[in-house]
């Protein structure tokens, strides 16, 4: 008999407080859905001072009479107007139908569905929505006057030696390489005109240099570098210098304009572009590699040192080509190594991708 009126009480205890937890659960979501009703009409007033906004700038250009622009605002007001109505007699209907069931409703559709009610997408499981995705009322940015777009830039490097021509370059013509990584931004210089663009950006750059000869560099007695002879056959001598720089073009091009309601956007695919300027930036490592064999064994050597080579680095660059596709040059205005006898400055010609 005891045991009996325990269960039962148990089982009392677990219904009151199902209930009372219920009661709460279903007055929270009632709160929840009457903030909702503020939130809309924010978002639509906020919706109709962008298209207002626009539909001023329009005027302002003349795209629009001042009957035409009478006209769209009284139209934009009256739709604005009905999407709050609309949509706070669905959060009204959804109000009542948890008082009037005290939730109970909600929950006769068990299971799992994915619900996109064009407010967002949700997960509905066991009749409670869960929401993972809710759309950007934002608008689109009327006028973008600036992109941005990674950049990989690849080919030949080498060194103009001060009183020699390229040709007697210590340095391998097609075995000397660079290599660039890194992000430019383009912003449109004049208002109504795309014609000239200026882009900056950041970039990592690793130019490499192969001593001819059987050479490779040494620090001499009085600290500067300098090509020797090494004492075994070298299969493989490379100087590499690691950069971060920060380049500065003007771009100049045309591009194809293109206006909607909503936005106006400038392209530049498929056109021709021309980019003048320069960049400065910081070394950021100097590092030697060596391979050979000695009495039958391959050895690999990575001198990671100074060298003396020059701390900031700064020079001229430019590109030209089509689309993404570009050819690219530059030289740095910079000696390679510091107080040097004979000054050396590198130079690059490649191709630039802007992905």
């Amino acid at each position: 008999m005891r045991t009996l009126v325990f269960y039962l009480t148990l089982l009392l205890i677990s219904f009151v407080v199902h209930n009372v937890a219920g009661q709460e659960y279903n007055k929270e979501k009632i709160r929840a859905l009457r903030e909702q009703k503020t939130e809309i009409t924010e978002e639509e007033k906020a919706a109709l001072k962008w298209e207002v906004e626009d539909i001023n700038r329009r005027l302002d250009r003349g795209d629009l009479t001042t009957e035409e622009a009478k006209i769209l605002k009284e139209n934009a007001a009256r739709t604005r107007a009905l999407n709050i109505e609309n949509r706070i007699a669905i959060i009204d209907n959804k109000i009542a139908l948890l008082e009037r069931n005290q939730g109970d409703a909600l929950k006769e559709g068990k299971g799992f569905s994915i619900i996109d009610d064009g407010d967002g997408i949700s997960i509905n499981v066991d009749g409670e929505p869960w929401h993972i995705f809710e759309k950007n009322r934002r608008p689109p940015k009327y006028d973008r006057r600036t992109y941005s777009d990674p950049v990989i830039a690849i080919g030949f490097n080498n060194a103009i030696i001060e009183g020699q021509s390229l040709e007697d370059s210590p340095y391998k013509i097609g075995g000397s390489r660079f290599f660039e990584l890194g992000w430019v931004w383009r912003t449109r210089v004049f208002q109504n005109s795309n014609f000239v663009r200026f882009t900056y950006g950041f970039s990592f750059q690793f130019n490499g240099l192969k001593p001819k000869d059987n050479q490779y560099f040494v620090i001499n007695e009085e600290g500067q570098a300098e090509l020797q002879e090494f004492e075994f056959e070298l299969d493989k001598s490379k100087f590499r210098m690691d950069n971060l720089v920060f380049p500065l073009h003007f771009e100049f091009g045309p591009s194809r304009y293109r206006e909607t309601e909503k936005t106006i956007r400038y392209s530049i695919q498929n056109q021709f572009r021309l980019g003048i300027g320069g960049y400065g930036g910081f070394n950021l490592s100097t590092r030697q590699k060596l391979k050979y064999d000695r009495a039958g064994e391959n050895v690999k050597d990575k001198l990671k040192r100074g060298y003396n080579t020059t701390n900031f680095v700064y020079g001229l660059s430019a590109y030209a080509g089509f689309d993404g596709i570009l050819l690219y040059v530059k030289y740095d205005l910079n000696p390679i190594f510091k107080d040097a006898e004979v000054e050396q400055r590198n130079i690059s010609l490649g191709l630039r991708f802007d992905i």
